[in-house]
């Protein structure tokens, strides 16, 4: 069975004519009733009956045409991709992030790359850390921020593109409110709203509540950055977020101060598989982010 067949197939189905469907195919007649020909003999089936001057599907024929129609449409889609795939500046890229950067990082480097080139498009796809790397791992994504960057992992690979303190969020009436800085273990007595179990700025606050010689008290566990600094606002607790998580997207918002001891950071990476070759409108982007955060390209993608 070959490809040309199935295309002088639907043609016929289409058009209920051969000498139609040759004509809009640009061939000879007799070179479309012999490839329907033989793929009939191949089959084992009749696909078309004749009835008056035009062919009609017969049943199978009709269970045929359906599936041929999807397989050719997938084809066709696939071919589109393979060149997208090898077009730098045209395509799609897949990228994953974790959602405390999609407040103003993810639509600030987006948004740079598009000035340059604006036929590319996105897809975004946002998840937390073990997520994050089961999408790029499963080729769900092509690049995926992530924090903290995974120092030893052997199916991921990338770089560190951005390192980021956090800062002490307070309700506006805190005491501490007005300070400039302060040290973590001033906050001991208080209780802290913090991140549900399985995102990664969680594990970061309480390793750091620790180290300041404290076990953080839970008042309430939440799972964006919007409710953790209304919840603080509210006064519910204190807590500690990324600088990048405390731009203003509501009215209520609570105080930040920086911390001098311990020196609370994150770091935040960018992944993509070991294995594989990255589309080339998705090199194009990594190498463009590696530039905007001033990072020396000492490596390509692994190919």
């Amino acid at each position: 069975m070959e490809l040309r067949q199935l295309h002088y197939f639907l043609k016929v189905a289409q058009k209920e004519h051969v000498t139609q469907a040759a004509e809009e195919l640009h061939v000879a007649q007799s070179a479309v009733s012999r490839q329907i020909h033989q793929l009939e003999e191949e089959l084992g089936v009749d696909l078309f009956m004749q009835k008056g001057r035009n062919l009609q599907l017969t049943a199978v024929g009709q269970l045929f045409c359906k599936r041929i129609e999807g397989i050719l449409k997938d084809l066709d889609k696939a071919v589109g991709e393979v060149h997208e795939f090898l077009d730098p500046e045209h395509g799609e890229i897949r990228i994953g992030f974790p959602h405390s950067l999609g407040i103003h990082l993810i639509p600030s480097v987006v948004a740079a790359f598009r000035q340059r080139y604006p036929n590319v498009k996105f897809r975004f796809k946002q998840g937390m850390f073990p997520t994050l790397i089961r999408d790029v791992l499963s080729a769900e994504v092509d690049l995926a921020f992530i924090s903290p960057f995974p120092e030893k992992h052997d199916q991921v690979a990338g770089d560190i593109v951005l390192t980021e303190e956090l800062h002490a969020i307070l309700p506006p009436n805190h005491p501490l409110a007005g300070e400039d800085e302060i040290a973590l273990d001033q906050l001991k007595d208080d209780k802290f709203v913090l991140f549900s179990k399985g995102y990664s700025l969680r594990p970061i606050v309480w390793h750091a509540c620790l180290e300041a010689g404290f076990t953080p008290k839970i008042a309430f566990e939440g799972e964006e950055t919007d409710t953790i600094r209304g919840l603080v606002a509210a006064g519910m607790g204190v807590s500690l977020l990324p600088e990048m998580a405390l731009f203003q997207t509501n009215p209520l918002q609570p105080a930040h101060v920086a911390i001098s001891h311990p020196k609370v950071t994150r770091t935040i990476g960018l992944i993509h598989r070991a294995d594989d070759k990255l589309p080339l409108v998705a090199q194009s982007f990594r190498s463009f982010l590696l530039n905007y955060f001033g990072l020396q390209q000492n490596n390509t993608p692994s190919e």
